[in-house]
């Protein structure tokens, strides 16, 4: 049985002998999703029947969920000796890069019949909001692309995942579930993690006003450590909306006013598809609070406080998602990488199947709170619940006030605040003193005493400054 240090997770025995990535082909699978828009057009061309400009939603909400069912789970892992040379495969990065040609070629040329229903013999309204929901759909898968891309260390990726988020009008994702939501998963104040015994309806206001104000906040503050007021080209909120703002007035200017509500519609169909999968994902999951004093902060994520899934489908489909508990302790990690932890809650099917569940309140209710309290051992107070219910589920299902043990070592003690550089122990960013951060705000010089307490690490947003140990760039540069 195979430790990963990092997440204090262990990796399902068996798993990795005599390994091979059989889903090496099966990724390009995911390239159907952006194609939908052509299929839905061919579709309806051959048969005439307008059903087919509604193929985004049936084929998330219905096929997929159906293959699931059929095909079954993969629980299969890339052993660690392979896991650097899995990711360096320049392979599976370009999959994802071509997603976007595909989507953005299916969203121009549906808003081309949208203002020239004429081309394909005539579209009746509903055909029309048919397709802007299908061209919806996709956008929201589009958003995992750009979760995935923006993830990385290369620049030319995060721009990638800006791109893919204009087409939604959600560019201030790239920042929140960065710098947000990774720092904050699993705890009240997270707008993105959903508590137990809140509806999916009472979830999306919090979360998408929620995730806008954070997102604003978490620039603004970058640039106040700059000195500087955060209306600037450089502030990757402002930048992600300028895109969309072009994207969306080019469409306007060439096609007329008349796609302006489509465009609308689209994006919010986007958006909350993401959002719907953000419900599910920590539904009822919280990290307890360690430590006394100072040090008292919330645990650190392990692979308890995410919900997944091996249902191969949505997994092809969704670029490994669904192991989510991988992704939050290495969100720089490629999705080809990301393994399955035995001690990761496990939802009944898929992400898709889930969707179909999570937008009927009662019928997720009756399936996943009788699994959240379990998860806890049957002590709901140590659960994320929504205030307005609180006393209503411990009533229901009582409290056994099990206390709380700190799983994490303690890797920091009594790291110096005079130290010429630090690393986090995560993904290996760096900060050195002598060269500082300018993009976060810190001048070349800024000491590491200097650097706020409450700082997260840029890169993979886990570890936070306290994390930090001590590192010589000049033994680094030695090498």
């Amino acid at each position: 049985m195979s430790l990963e240090h990092s997440l204090s997770g262990t990796v399902p025995s068996g798993s990795t002998d005599g390994w091979t990535d059989k889903k090496r082909y099966l990724w390009l699978i995911g390239l159907v999703v952006p194609s939908l828009a052509f299929l839905g057009i061919g579709l309806h061309q051959l048969t005439g029947w307008g059903v087919w400009f509604w193929l985004g939603p049936i084929v998330i909400l219905g096929v997929v969920p159906a293959i699931d069912l059929v095909v079954g789970l993969d629980r299969a892992n890339p052993p660690d000796d392979v896991i650097e040379a899995l990711e360096n495969d320049r392979y599976y990065r370009w999959i994802t890069y071509l997603f976007l040609p595909i989507q953005y070629a299916g969203f121009v040329g549906a808003f081309y019949l949208l203002a020239h229903p004429e081309a394909i013999g005539g579209m009746g309204v509903l055909d029309k909001v048919g397709m802007a929901v299908s061209i919806g759909c996709i956008g929201g898968i589009g958003i995992n692309t750009a979760h995935e891309l923006g993830h990385k260390k290369e620049a030319n990726e995060r721009w990638l995942s800006k791109i893919a988020l204009a087409q939604v009008a959600y560019g201030h994702f790239y920042i929140e579930h960065n710098r947000g939501h990774h720092v904050r998963v699993a705890t009240p104040e997270d707008p993105a993690s959903s508590r137990l015994g809140e509806s999916f309806y009472r979830f999306w206001p919090r979360t998408v006003l929620g995730s806008l104000r954070s997102a604003w906040r978490l620039e603004k503050r970058r640039y106040a450590r700059r000195k500087q007021h955060p209306f600037h080209l450089g502030n990757d909120v402002l930048n992600a909306w300028l895109m969309t703002a072009v994207l969306w007035g080019g469409l306007v200017a060439w096609l007329g006013p008349g796609v302006a509500p489509y465009l609308v519609l689209q994006a919010v169909v986007g958006f909350s598809l993401l959002e719907v999968v953000n419900y599910m994902e920590h539904y009822g999951m919280l990290r307890q609070k360690v430590g006394v004093g100072e040090r008292r902060r919330y645990e650190r994520v392990l692979p308890s406080h995410s919900w997944n899934s091996n249902n191969i489908a949505t997994n092809v489909l969704l670029y490994h998602l669904q192991r989510h508990s991988d992704h939050h302790a290495n969100p720089t990690r490629r999705y080809q990488a990301l393994r399955d932890f035995e001690e990761s809650p496990v939802l009944p099917t898929g992400y898709a199947g889930m969707i179909v569940l999570a937008i009927v309140p009662p019928v997720w209710r009756r399936v996943m709170d009788p699994r959240v309290v379990a998860h806890f051992g049957g002590d709901v107070s140590r659960a994320n619940i929504s205030p307005g219910r609180r006393e209503r589920y411990l009533r229901r299902y009582g409290a056994l006030s099990v206390a709380v043990v700190d799983e994490r070592e303690d890797e920091t003690p009594g790291l110096a605040e005079e130290v010429l550089a630090a690393r986090c122990p995560g993904c290996a960013y760096t900060y050195e003193v002598a060269a500082g951060d300018e993009h976060e705000g810190f001048a070349a010089g800024t000491a590491w005493a200097d650097v706020p307490a409450d700082w997260t690490c840029p890169d993979c947003g886990v570890r936070d400054k306290a994390d930090f140990v001590p590192f010589d760039p000049s033994r680094a540069a030695a090498r």
